[in-house]
């Protein structure tokens, strides 16, 4: 198993989701910054040109919330995903997906000054988002189940970035709710994997 990343980019919901894991992979840099993400080799293995993606012998996933479906999919006794059976599975979904399709969306509209009928907008608006979000957990510690799932990995990673860029208000419920997520040993490992990168990249 391959991940094809960069250091600071959605590449690492991928390296915190392989840590969570365990299972064993090899990491290629993609230096973005040189270009070599246009290059032939890697665009047959995500044509976008974008990372991360993860090659698993013949099947090749893109897009950050695929993979770690993907990933908690091979590792069912992690408890990472939430069983087929188990009528939570939507709710699952519904959060590992969210991040993608409604948090970074509602992060664009903000940061440039987009005026569109949230009618018309498939994540509603920015206030509308992160109102869901909030009012999500003050109910519970985790966003799917009474335990972390790639949902926690995916909804905290997109709190923690807004917050930290400063283009989503440090609310009390989401600052504790990141905490949690982000004390986890396989967090931790990721940042320490992905600074040690940054550095080697200068």
């Amino acid at each position: 198993m391959e991940l094809f990343w960069a250091p600071r980019t959605r590449s690492f919901y991928a390296l915190w989701a392989l840590e969570e894991t365990g299972l064993p992979h090899e990491k290629v840099l993609i230096d973005i910054w040189s270009g070599q993400q246009d290059g032939a080799d890697y665009r047959a293995i995500n044509p976008m040109g974008k990372v991360p993606a993860l090659r698993d012998g013949e099947v090749a996933v893109t897009e950050a919330p695929a993979i770690c479906a993907y990933l908690a999919d091979k590792v069912p006794e992690s408890g990472l995903a939430l069983p087929l059976e188990d009528a939570r599975r939507g709710a699952y979904y519904r959060w590992l997906f969210f991040a993608a399709s409604c948090i970074e969306a509602a992060y664009f509209e903000k940061m440039s000054g987009l005026e569109i009928d949230a009618r018309r907008a498939g994540w509603g608006s920015f206030e509308k988002v992160f109102t869901t979000l909030a009012r999500e957990l003050e109910s519970r510690e985790w966003i799917a189940a009474e335990r972390f799932t790639m949902a926690d990995l995916m909804i905290a990673g997109g709190l923690k970035y807004g917050m930290m860029l400063g283009i989503l208000e440090p609310r009390p419920v989401f600052e504790a709710y990141v905490a949690r997520c982000t004390k986890r040993p396989a967090y931790r490992r990721a940042e320490e994997i992905d600074a040690a990168a940054l550095a080697e990249q200068g």
